[in-house]
Formats: structure tokens, C-alpha cells, sequence
């Protein structure tokens, strides 16, 4: 049976680590946790690396974390799981603790942070003070498995469980995109990188869905970061009646900037194509409809939570490689996801 909660004022969420598109992903979770705790004091623990919620999407979270402690040493060193070993964070108090993660000997190093209630699904919620019944099963789904965590941690305030799209862009940002991406055209957002380089599609793909866009009387929008940089006049030689409104800037707001703005942009979007990468969580994020191209990752579990969304996955083609997507269904898709409803 589980166990009765009581409200929580100090609240620690353990992680690895978080990307961009990680970060991105688990947005809808910290929007559900503040909404059920918006009394609580929320600390976010990265125990073995950097988090993005640290650095480009600190913006986001500000009214969602308190605290955010990042490459702390916590979850793979051992000295921390022996009884007679040093206590994590100095001996810090929480009165809940969630571990958003299942691997072992993390989690036992996790537990020994001080807590009063202790969340976790590693083991199969065995290390967990409260436990799911056989009716509450999380599905697939990464986002589902952590509102369930939620479920656990308080059953007395599900009720209070964020629902819907999450808002975390701010108004000045949307006044700058509308500068940016004026009403009028159509625009269909196209974003050919990913931090991983085994999940992207060949950039000629790209390019060519950027050229039918034109040819349908649409304007495409390349959404280029740090990465492809290198790349961009290749992409304008290429398509020349695409914008790139990241890089062509004259505004007088340059602090304005990043996947904030990103996001922003994609808001003006009638659809966006992008891997499975943090400029597609971006996408989703800002609210575009969304063609995402799946290789390496079962989207079942990191599908990006868009308003509209259309998977194509390299393994119903026969493996892994993206290569594998042909251009056609992709066009076909970004065609169904652009067209009026």
C-alpha cells in the first residue's frame, strides 16, 4: 500500500545530467511538479554532469527551480553508498527525494541523501517508499514513467497535475520572433543538425524539402546552431528564398537569443522539420507542428511532446541508419503536417 503523503516544503530531483534536448524533454515535468508543490523549495541535482537548466534554459526554469546543483559527484562514486561512507550533499535534509533515474548504484547512492520519503522505480520501485498498484502502469513514454513518480510522491494532489501544452516562452521573446517572422508567409521550419551525428538525416534530404517548400510558395526557415555554422551560406547558395533569422539579425535586443528564441520562432511556424535532436524539442517546445525523424531512439519513449506530430523512424525502413528515410515520405509528411485543417 502506499504510503500517506504529507506536502513537502524542500523537494530534491536527482538526474545524471541534462542536454538541451534533454532538458527540453522533461520541461512538461518540472511545469507538473511546481503545480502540484508551488509552495515547496525545488532543488534539481545533475549528480555526474553538466544540466542545461544551469546554463541556455535557466531562463525557462527559473519559476519552476530553486535550486540547481550540477556535476556533483553523486551517483557513481561509491564512497557514497557504504553505510559508513560520507552522506551526499553534506548531509543536507529533503523531506522528498525523487530519483528520475534507474540504474542501481546510483540510486543507493541516492537514497542515502537525508529524506524523510523516498521516491524512486529502480527495481522495480523496491527501493521506493510508496509503490504503484497493478492499475497504475506509466506506459513507455519517459514523461509518463516521471508523472508517475509524481503520482507516488503526493496520490492527495494529482488533482493539482499540470495538463496541456507548456507556455515557457517569454512575451518578449514572442514580440522579437514576430519581428523576426512577420505575418504573411507560410513558414516551414527546417533544422538539419543534432548533437549526436549518428541521428542525422543527409543534409541534401534537407535541402530538398527545402526547395519543394519553395516551389509549393512557402518560405523556409533553417534553424542553425554553433554547429552548423560552417554550413549556413551552403544552405542559402542552396535555397536562397529560405530566412535564417537567428543569423540575419538587425534588432537592437542581441541578449534575446539561444533556444529561448529558438522556441519563440517555431511558434510562428505553420510546420518544422527536424531529427531527433534538441532543435526538434525546441520545435515542439515553441509550439510547431512537428515531422521528427527517428533512427537510433525508440520514439515510443522520446517522441517530443508537440502540438502536432508526425514520426518517421529509420527502422521501419530496416535499421538504424537515418539514411534509410526516403526524402518522398518525408515530404509527403511535412505536406499533411502544413496544410490547412
Amino acid at each position: 500500500m502506499p504510503v500517506a503523503s504529507s506536502l513537502p516544503e524542500t523537494i530534491l530531483v536527482y538526474s545524471c545530467g541534462e542536454t538541451i534536448g534533454d532538458g527540453l524533454f522533461k520541461l512538461p515535468f518540472l511545469k507538473d511538479l511546481r503545480q502540484r508543490f508551488p509552495e515547496a523549495r525545488i532543488t534539481w541535482l545533475a549528480g555526474l554532469g553538466p544540466s542545461m537548466y544551469a546554463g541556455p534554459l535557466a531562463p525557462l526554469v527559473a519559476p519552476l527551480l530553486d535550486e540547481v546543483i550540477q556535476q556533483a559527484d553523486i551517483g557513481d562514486n561509491m564512497r557514497h553508498v557504504l553505510p559508513w561512507g560520507p552522506r551526499p550533499l553534506d548531509g543536507r535534509h529533503f523531506d522528498l527525494v525523487i530519483d528520475t533515474q534507474i540504474t542501481l548504484r546510483r540510486t543507493l547512492s541516492v537514497r542515502r541523501i537525508k529524506h524523510s520519503r523516498f521516491i524512486s522505480a529502480c527495481a522495480g520501485y523496491w527501493l521506493s517508499d510508496n509503490r504503484p498498484t497493478a492499475a497504475q502502469r506509466p506506459g513507455r513514454h519517459l514523461l509518463k514513467t516521471l508523472t508517475l513518480l509524481l503520482d507516488l510522491a503526493a496520490p492527495d494532489r494529482m488533482a493539482h497535475a499540470h495538463k496541456g501544452p507548456v507556455d515557457a516562452v517569454a512575451p518578449e521573446y514572442r514580440a522579437l520572433a514576430a519581428t523576426l517572422l512577420p505575418d504573411g508567409p507560410a513558414y516551414i521550419g527546417i533544422c538539419p543538425g543534432a548533437g549526436d551525428k549518428v541521428k542525422v538525416w543527409p543534409e541534401a534530404n534537407f535541402l530538398a524539402v527545402a526547395q519543394e517548400q519553395v516551389k509549393r510558395g512557402r518560405t523556409p526557415v533553417f534553424f542553425a546552431g554553433p554547429e552548423e555554422a560552417a554550413r549556413v551560406p551552403e544552405w542559402r547558395a542552396a535555397v536562397p528564398e529560405a530566412l535564417f533569422p537567428e543569423w540575419d539579425r538587425t534588432d537592437d535586443q542581441p541578449h534575446l537569443k539561444g533556444p529561448v528564441l529558438a522556441m519563440a520562432l517555431a511558434g510562428r511556424l505553420h510546420a518544422a522539420l527536424a531529427n531527433d535532436s534538441g532543435t526538434g524539442h525546441m520545435m515542439a517546445t515553441g509550439g510547431a507542428p512537428l515531422v521528427s525523424l527517428f533512427s537510433k531512439h525508440n520514439p515510443a519513449k522520446y517522441a517530443p511532446s508537440a502540438v502536432r506530430l508526425t514520426i518517421v523512424d529509420a527502422k521501419e525502413y530496416g535499421g538504424k541508419d537515418p539514411e534509410l528515410i526516403p526524402v518522398g515520405d518525408v515530404m509527403k509528411a511535412v505536406e499533411e503536417m502544413a496544410s490547412p485543417q
